[in-house]
């Protein structure tokens, strides 16, 4: 059998052909706009998402025997606030994860709700790219709109609405709206209190393998699929990232080196750090799981090679980078604010370091060290937790990088695994989707039948301990400069 996995993300929708055996027939991504109406503001449009959705699909199973399809699930881009009216139209454009308007909402939460108060409730404090924030920023600055909510949505949840006709959504992806109560795994009632909503206007809440439904006969139509394909409900992007790079046992941990960058470490048992540092979440395999996020991880270094140097071939620039450990450059990878451990989203890119003979390589290599000394942050908040990690496994596009992992293993002090698929939330997709089939008991199953380590690097001892002494340089810098973000 068949299955699809449909990774919504923020600049594409990336889609998965997998079989019952975990092999790989095709990938296709579709792109759509993204809209910046203000500065820090970020926006979609949902239907950009469906089309993305429709024509990619039909591309992807253009050669196959579509009778074979069995099921199609999802990993999505989280935090995102899409809204119906009561014909099940969309409002206004979807706020997303990285839409930094809503500091006013946030610091009421945190400040006058409280976050001990918000920890009790939901397991985490405010953020600003969370769900709630979002809504208080809409029933203050548009009550209108607000007004007419019939349905609260996330992103994959859309998608999954328009294929079945069902408002639903999974306890990993609802655990990132700060209105779930993530150790009982349903809505909290204070917070729909607080938000001013009601638990009618919100989503019917799922395991992220169970079966949603079936694609309704006009989906079936559009998508060019049989009617009877099962429709799991899927999971946030780094739980499904997670499942897809078989981090599922308790302790497990994987890096995310996508748009945003994450550490995920999964759990059996229910967790909270001391200052919600970390995020705590329901897993797609019904357990649980700490996470630290850091807005710009692989979009720093698109940023620097595209925007700043002019160029798209990031293996040259990388390949004249041979003094690791030795450089006195310094980059903070604040390029949207910055949320794990920091929660700031005045927080900004800064270079520190440089001098008359500092170079384009020294440079490019600032960057990749950034972004590696920003995961450890959340590495420490683990360690002071008791949480050992001596090995993670790594997806998203700057996984393919070489040196950035090698960087990654030596920063951070672990084995850093290489999978034979780094398809992350598109192949975690798939994997929920055989789960709801049937095709695997669970989705530990799954992941110790389909995924495989091929390769780890490993650190240097020398390396490692030249890179310890710049990374409390690095997290010295922050605090020295709260203030003068504030002032930018």
């Amino acid at each position: 059998m068949l299955y699809i996995g449909v990774d919504l993300g923020t600049s594409a929708v990336k889609l998965l052909l997998m079989d019952e055996k975990g092999e790989i027939k095709k990938i296709v991504s579709k792109e759509y706009p993204i809209y910046f109406p203000n500065p820090g503001w970020s926006e979609q449009n949902p239907e950009d998402w469906w089309k993305g959705c429709v024509e990619g699909i039909r591309e992807l199973t253009a050669d196959c025997d579509k009778s074979q399809i069995a099921g199609l699930s999802f990993g999505g881009q989280m935090h995102g606030l899409v809204i119906l009216d009561k014909e099940d139209r969309v409002i206004r454009p979807a706020l997303l994860w990285n839409d930094g308007r809503t500091a006013k909402e946030t610091d009421y939460l945190n400040n006058v709700i409280g976050k001990e108060a918000l920890s009790s409730y939901t397991a985490n404090i405010a953020f600003t790219g969370f769900t709630a924030p979002k809504l208080l920023w809409i029933k203050n600055n548009e009550p209108e709109n607000f007004s007419r909510i019939e349905k609260i949505m996330l992103p994959k949840d859309y998608l999954a609405y328009k294929m079945t006709g069902r408002h639903c959504t999974d306890v990993s992806d609802a655990s990132g709206m700060l209105v779930f109560d993530v150790k009982n795994r349903c809505w909290s009632k204070e917070m729909l209190e607080i938000c001013g909503i009601r638990e009618d206007q919100l989503a019917h809440i799922y395991e992220s393998y169970e079966r949603v439904g079936t694609l309704t006969e006009s989906a079936a139509a559009e998508l060019g699929l049989p009617s009877t394909v099962t429709v799991a409900a899927g999971a946030g992007d780094n739980a499904a990232a997670a499942v897809g790079t078989g981090t599922v046992n308790d302790g497990n941990c994987n890096i995310s080196l996508g748009t945003s960058g994450t550490i995920f470490i999964s759990s059996k048992q229910f967790g909270v750090d001391k200052f919600n540092a970390l995020h705590s979440f329901a897993h797609a395999n019904g357990c649980y799981h700490l996470m630290g996020c850091m807005l710009s991880a692989a979009s720093c270094n698109k940023w620097w090679m595209e925007d700043i140097i002019g160029t798209t071939d990031y293996a040259a620039e990388q390949a004249h980078i041979h003094q690791l450990g030795k450089n006195n450059v310094y980059f903070l990878p604040y390029l949207m604010g910055e949320r794990s451990p920091h929660n700031d989203p005045n927080a900004r890119g800064t270079f520190i370091g440089m001098s008359m003979d500092t170079s384009r390589n020294d440079m490019t290599q600032a960057v990749l060290e950034g972004v590696a000394f920003a995961l450890r942050d959340s590495f420490e908040v683990a360690r002071t937790l008791g949480i050992s990690i001596e090995r993670t496994a790594i997806c998203g596009g700057g996984a393919k990088s070489p040196l950035w992992k090698k960087i990654i293993a030596n920063v951070l002090n672990v084995k850093v695994d290489i999978l034979k698929t780094e398809e992350g939330p598109a192949y975690g997709g798939a994997i929920l989707a055989a789960v709801a089939c049937g095709e695997f008991p669970d989705v530990t199953s799954a992941a110790r039948a389909l995924i495989q380590v091929v390769d780890t690097v490993e650190p240097e001892p020398e390396l490692a301990a030249a890179y310890d002494k710049k990374y409390e340089t690095f997290r010295a810098l922050y605090p020295r400069m709260k203030d003068l973000f504030q002032i930018l």
